[in-house]
């Protein structure tokens, strides 16, 4: 047996709760859609779910390119979050928590008693 068997078990393991976690926020992401009265299969796919969002929080749909723009993106980023956050009823508190622990606050985003306001 190699010496490097336990980091391989290691990288597994974390692997296993990397993928729990990934599906979690799909989940979370389709219950927030359906919320919205957005299809929820939108969560998966890559670009449109990005529309999606942008069409749950009310911005023009051109902002797509903001989000591509490097640095720039992560101040639309969070104005998009914020957005999310206020068509919720929720504070820039919730919109904290949305930016530095999404696997908490999405789940509760859509699995909770959060109804959309648009």
């Amino acid at each position: 047996m190699s010496d490097s068997s336990g980091m391989y078990a290691a990288f597994g393991a974390l692997g296993i709760v990397y993928m729990a976690i990934i599906i979690l926020l799909i989940a979370a992401l389709w219950k927030v859609f359906t919320k919205a009265e957005k299809p929820g299969w939108a969560a998966i796919i890559p670009i449109y779910n990005t529309i999606v969002m942008l069409e749950i929080v009310k911005k023009p749909i051109w902002w797509i390119i903001l989000l591509i723009i490097p640095i720039v993106n992560i101040v639309f980023g969070i104005i998009v979050i914020n957005q999310l956050s206020k068509s919720f009823g929720k504070g820039a508190g919730y919109t904290l928590g949305l930016i530095f622990l999404p696997f908490i606050f999405y789940p509760v985003l859509g699995f909770g008693d959060a109804k959309y306001q648009g």
